[in-house]
Parts: structure tokens; C-alpha cells; sequence
């Protein structure tokens, strides 16, 4: 089980170009960060990195003493800029797949796909689903697979002015119940008791 998330001392590099370097952060069970900076500074970077699919240039990441092997495999949510679905698939082949992948169990998928109002969209492609909802498609894994970090690339971008704080809601349970979020945004992150800005 995820307690903690510490970065120590970060630097990235991506096709030659260092990123950022010194970055550290300390993120405890219950708390919300928000990573800030202009396009190209490095925040999707940094979340692929605690991911474990993009290598640091320096410095280290920890996870309150869990192995990274096991933190990255079971104990933690990427969810992407790009949502990251089939479009040939229904978004019930979609959750379906998400939800066995990430090991949740159908009870959570029903729960899931309600929260999220998927119920009427389950049989659809997901090529005929709007942006706003394919993003709640793959935001569904969050609940489908409870894991206790969650690292979010720009989550609300594509949510329309219900769903964003409807989500902001899904993100403070989270957190009460102490989870951990870690988000790149460019609009504030709503119940966020950290910032950090990679572009300072």
C-alpha cells in the first residue's frame, strides 16, 4: 500500500534537453498536488517517470517504502493526456479490459460504469464517443480499480462544466480516504493542498 511519494533531487532530459534538474517533492497519504508550468517544462515527464516509463536523468523516487517494482505494477493509476483507448472496441470491451488489467472486480466495474454514467454508452465504439466522454471512459479505471496514487495528465480538459467538478469530487473522496494524487494541470486542481511549478 502507497503512503507516500517522494521525489528527491529530479532531473529529465527528453531529446537532448534537460527539463528540469533539483526537483524534489514530498506528497503524503491524504494530499493533493498540482503540477504546474508552460507546455514543454516537463510535467507529463515527470508523471511518466514516478510511472516508471520515462528514466530519470538524476535523482530518485520512492514510494513510502513500497518497492518501486510493486508500486508501479499494483499500486498506482497513469492516466494520460491522450485517454489512451481502442477506438474499434466498445466502451464496455474498453472497462472490461481496464478493470481485469488493473484487477478490479465486476462489482467495481458495475459501480464504475454508474458513477460515471457509462450505463447508456457501454454499448457504443468508442470511435463514436465524444472527447468528454472518452475521458470519462478512462477516468472509469480510477473506480473500477481502486488504486492509491493516482498521476493525471490535464483530467478535466475535455469534461464539460458538469462533469469537471463532479470529477473534483471523485478526487476529494480519494483523497479523504487517503489516497494520493498527483495532477499536471494548467487550470487549478480543486481541493489540491500542494503546488509545484516546474516552470520557475
Amino acid at each position: 500500500m502507497i503512503t507516500a511519494l517522494t521525489i528527491r533531487e529530479a532531473a529529465v532530459r527528453r531529446g537532448g534537453r534537460l527539463l528540469f534538474e533539483g526537483l524534489s517533492l514530498a506528497l503524503a497519504a491524504g494530499e493533493a498536488c498540482a503540477l504546474t508550468g508552460p507546455n514543454g517544462s516537463g510535467k507529463t515527464s515527470l508523471l511518466r517517470a514516478v510511472a516508471g516509463l520515462a528514466q530519470l536523468e538524476a535523482g530518485e523516487i520512492g514510494f513510502g517504502g513500497v518497492d518501486p517494482v510493486d508500486a508501479r505494477g499494483g499500486g498506482l493509476h497513469l492516466v494520460g493526456h491522450a485517454d489512451g483507448l481502442k477506438a474499434a472496441r466498445t466502451a464496455r470491451e474498453e472497462l472490461a479490459f481496464w478493470t481485469r488489467w488493473c484487477g478490479g472486480s465486476e462489482a467495481a466495474f458495475r459501480e464504475a460504469a454508474e458513477e460515471l454514467e457509462l450505463v447508456p454508452l457501454l454499448d457504443l465504439e468508442v470511435r463514436r464517443l465524444s472527447a468528454g466522454q472518452r475521458r470519462r471512459l478512462a477516468l472509469a479505471r480510477l473506480v473500477a480499480a481502486p488504486r492509491p496514487l493516482w498521476l493525471l495528465d490535464e483530467p478535466m480538459s475535455p469534461l464539460d462544466s458538469r462533469w469537471r467538478p463532479a470529477f473534483a469530487g471523485m478526487m476529494r473522496r480519494h483523497v479523504d480516504r487517503g489516497g494520493l494524487v498527483l495532477a499536471a494541470v494548467h487550470d487549478p486542481l480543486p481541493g489540491a493542498q500542494r503546488s509545484l511549478d516546474l516552470g520557475a
